[in-house]
């Protein structure tokens, strides 16, 4: 098997100490476990939890790594789902919250200074923002485009693909995760509670397929108000021409288009998705590595559907009610606005990344190769994934086809191995990982296999 110059060379690091992994479970951290399980449903913060075995509790981090409470160190490739972009308590990010929090954390959403200096700074950058909105979460930020979207085209339905993430509300949750998925466009809710009625106004199409999403559009002429998109929807990749397609789509049906950039905002460039795919949406959404590390999202697009949300408008028929308390909340301004200060200043900066994650993923390739081990490494910029499958997955079911079980084990193990990675999801690189980190990975990850094939 040829390797390029992003191979890594494998030598015996034997008599070398190993930092990483999970060597000790302190009395306290046990204690963090039994308070989770007294306090919390399932003993979890949020909708994801790990395995028994595998369970820790977050400590602090620094740059790529972070250390839970029994003093176990990791290599981050979760990075806050996405969030730290620039790594853990960037120095510069740490200062700018610093500097603003003697100066007040927040007061309304009203206007303040610092949510305008991001916003000048976002319209810079991002294609289709004429004007925006401030919101506290991708989800805020995605149910906020669907309301304007649905006001603006005066239609109720929305198409959204199978596989695809855009939060936690009712209008998304349907056929994120579908283990049966139904015939099209008909969708399961991911969860309990969510009305018929509500379940209904969601049409499902299968990702990479323009001629079902055209079907879609004819079928239902002048029903569907917008469709709602991941340009890379989990660890799923478009086709050539794909979302250009579905642009093309939209302007000919008259539907509106809603990037949702959550994940790939200034992750791909600073301009993200539109920039990198050349595609420029009605609506575009954003969250994560747009607030630092802190509760800060945004809703961004043309201006005349954005201007629905005119407070001026109260009582008129056409107002669209978009509010939070915490929008445009200062600390998280001040965060976003150094993020892009930093991301700004090298312009190799993403080159370099992008770099660095190509090394990632030909030193693992090499890795499966050489233990025999089906196993897929593939990705795009700095989000990377792998499976145990022979091909990349081009839609929801065919994810479904690559071996999910023997994936969660080999996930596991490499968590005990000190390599934190989202279980059964796509993975992160950040700026802050080094030539050291890859190498700490492969050794763990040749360790990993060799425990998986004992299984």
């Amino acid at each position: 098997m040829e390797r390029n110059e992003f191979a890594i060379l494998t030598t015996d690091k034997s008599s070398r100490p190993n930092k990483i992994g999970r060597k000790k479970l302190s009395e306290r951290e046990k204690k963090s476990f039994n308070d989770a399980k007294r306090l919390l449903p399932g003993g979890a913060l949020g909708g994801n939890a790990l395995a028994e075995k595998s369970k820790f509790v977050f400590s602090h981090g620094k740059g790529s790594r972070f250390w839970d409470t029994s003093n176990n160190e990791y290599i981050d490739y979760v990075l806050g789902s996405g969030t730290f972009f620039l790594g853990h308590s960037h120095p510069s990010i740490e200062k700018a919250i610093k500097d603003q929090i003697g100066h007040g954390a927040h007061f309304f959403a009203y206007l303040n200074e610092l949510a305008l200096d991001l916003a000048q700074r976002l319209e810079k950058i991002i294609p289709c923002a004429e004007k925006m909105r401030f919101t506290t979460s991708g989800s805020d930020a995605t149910f906020h485009a669907i309301r304007l979207a649905r006001a603006f085209k005066k239609r109720e339905r929305i198409v959204k693909f199978e596989g695809a993430y855009h939060g936690g509300h009712d209008y998304v949750q349907m056929s994120t995760t579908p283990k049966n998925p139904l015939n099209f466009p008909n969708g399961s809710p991911d969860t309990s509670g969510i009305p018929r009625a509500v379940r209904e106004l969601a049409l499902i199409c299968p990702y990479n397929d323009p001629s079902a999403l055209e079907d879609l559009f004819k079928n239902y002429s002048g029903e569907i108000a917008a469709v709602i998109i991941e340009p890379i929807q989990r660890i799923i990749y478009p086709h050539d021409n794909f979302l250009q397609n579905v642009r093309d789509l939209c302007t000919k049906y008259g539907v509106l288009m809603i990037l949702d950039e959550v994940v790939t905002g200034f992750r791909l460039g600073l301009g993200g998705a539109q920039e990198f795919f050349s595609i420029k949406p009605d609506l575009a959404t954003y969250a994560k590595i747009l607030g630092g590390g802190l509760p800060v999202g945004l809703v961004a697009g043309r201006a005349d559907i954005m201007d629905q949300a005119n407070p001026s408008n109260k009582g008129q028929p056409d107002y669209v009610y978009q509010n939070g308390t915490l929008q445009g909340h200062m600390l998280g301004c001040a965060a976003g606005i150094a993020t892009l200060d930093v991301l700004e200043e090298d312009s190799r900066l993403y080159e370099k990344t992008f770099l660095m994650a190509e090394k990632l993923k030909e030193g693992l390739r090499k890795i499966f190769f050489d233990e025999g081990l089906n196993v897929l490494v593939f990705g795009e910029g700095p989000m990377w994934h792998m499976l145990f499958t022979e091909t990349e997955p081009s839609n929801w079911r065919e994810l479904l086809l690559a071996d999910a079980k023997k994936m969660s084990l080999f996930e596991a193990e490499l968590l005990h191995q000190g390599i934190f990675v989202l279980p059964g999801n796509r993975r992160f690189i950040s700026i802050k990982h080094s030539e050291d980190d890859l190498e700490a990975t492969f050794e763990a990850t040749n360790r990993a296999c060799k425990a998986i094939k004992k299984m």
